[in-house]
């Protein structure tokens, strides 16, 4: 695949990883609250240079942006590489960045509730992300097929 491909099928899934987490975060105590987790993230980082962000809604525009971003280039990793294991690599990297999710904010001083809140919480934040590499081969394996 190119460049190109990789980088739109990985910001397909990060995108269905947003509508995702955006659709249900508010439908339960237990569920994954990853947008607080990274809003906590940025303002932390901001406060270390001086600065930091006051509007609520800026800060939550901030974070959802530097979410897709971060999560396209994450995801567009999965495109590089042999494409009969394109699946493989989506499970692993889903995985991975979902175990990531749940197990790094304590480490890096964040709070870790929202998204280890409940075994549930730590299932779907897991989920969200082994989602949103599936959708992200998914879209690679349509492109591979185009391109034949």
């Amino acid at each position: 695949m190119s460049k190109v491909q990789n980088l739109l099928a990985g910001l397909g899934g990060a995108i269905a990883l947003n509508i995702l987490h955006e659709s249900l975060k508010k439908t339960g105590s237990d569920m994954p609250r990853v947008d607080l987790l990274g809003e906590e993230a940025l303002q932390k980082t901001l406060q270390h240079f001086g600065g930091g962000i006051d509007d609520d809604n800026t800060l939550y525009a901030a974070t959802l942006a530097g979410d897709v971003v971060s999560n396209s280039l994450y995801y567009s990793m999965i495109g590089k590489g042999n494409p009969d294991y394109i699946w493989a690599r989506a499970v692993a990297y889903g995985l991975a960045g979902g175990v990531g999710a749940v197990t790094l904010p304590k480490p890096m001083g964040l709070d870790e509730e929202p998204v280890a809140h409940s075994n549930k919480t730590k299932v779907l934040t897991v989920s969200y992300y082994l989602a949103g590499a599936l959708v992200t081969a998914g879209i690679l394996a349509a492109l591979a097929k185009k391109n034949q």
